[in-house]
């Protein structure tokens, strides 16, 4: 699988797997986590992506600059997320990618860009989160991995109260498109506080919005194809697929 740059810096790229048989096909963008850290990489999402595949999807496995990385964190992870998502439209005549239909789905800090490239509003039908950090206030009071959110967005919310109320999810309901969020009951990474809440405050906004609780998982166990937890995802996704922008 070669990567495709969407950009000029060495991490600015994606994987994109597409299925064999002919037609146009949905396209699902992944997009990893690792608390916005530079240590980890794309690598750990591609069992997701295979399955995916496999279930007749064309994925986009997303890479971009992270906390450690030159130009990563506030605002380049933002914007090499932006930029790789909207790339899809240059490959989609090569690749035959129906851009009436793609979903974002992301793990932990990818549940945070992908509900944040759900908020711009502009190519995605629907975004599906896996113990996602959608709340970034609450989760910086809740000092996720070392206030790990203070080094993405370059201080606390009182000292860059803007970049909150823009990078965070939860700030820019409504999105006007499905979303589904899966969480663990025992994740102690992303606690499923942050996934209840952010539902409550989307359902109030009107949002058409669903909570999976995942009874006894863990922050992973969503990410191995061979869990019932992950069947739930990969049948989910699936069935988001078939709806189109209108």
């Amino acid at each position: 699988m070669e990567p495709i740059p969407y950009g000029t810096d060495p991490f600015q790229f994606g994987e994109l797997t597409v299925p064999s048989d002919g037609g146009l096909h949905p396209v699902v963008i992944v997009i990893h986590g690792g608390f916005w850290r530079a240590k980890y990489d794309l690598e750990y999402m591609r069992p997701v992506c295979e399955s995916f595949a496999g279930a007749g999807l064309a994925v986009w496995n997303l890479e971009y600059r992270r906390i450690g990385n030159s130009g990563g964190g506030w605002p380049g992870t933002l914007n090499d997320v932006a930029a790789g998502a909207g790339y899809v439209a240059s490959m989609a005549e090569r690749f035959q990618l129906d851009l009436s239909r793609v979903i974002a789905i992301g793990h932990s800090a990818g549940g945070h860009l992908a509900f944040w490239l759900a908020a711009q509003k502009t190519l995605l039908t629907a975004a599906v989160s896996l113990a996602g950090v959608v709340d970034l206030r609450r989760a910086w009071e809740l000092k996720l991995s070392n206030a790990a959110v203070a080094d993405l967005l370059g201080g606390s919310p009182e000292d860059v109260p803007d970049r909150y109320d823009f990078a965070s999810p939860i700030e820019q309901l409504p999105f006007g498109i499905p979303q589904k969020l899966f969480h663990g009951t025992i994740d102690d990474a992303v606690p499923i506080e942050i996934s209840k809440r952010y539902v409550q405050v989307a359902q109030l906004r009107g949002d058409n919005v669903q909570l999976i609780s995942l009874q006894g998982a863990g922050h992973f166990d969503v990410l191995d194809p061979c869990t019932k937890e992950f069947g739930l995802v990969r049948d989910a996704v699936v069935n988001l697929s078939c709806f189109k922008k209108l």
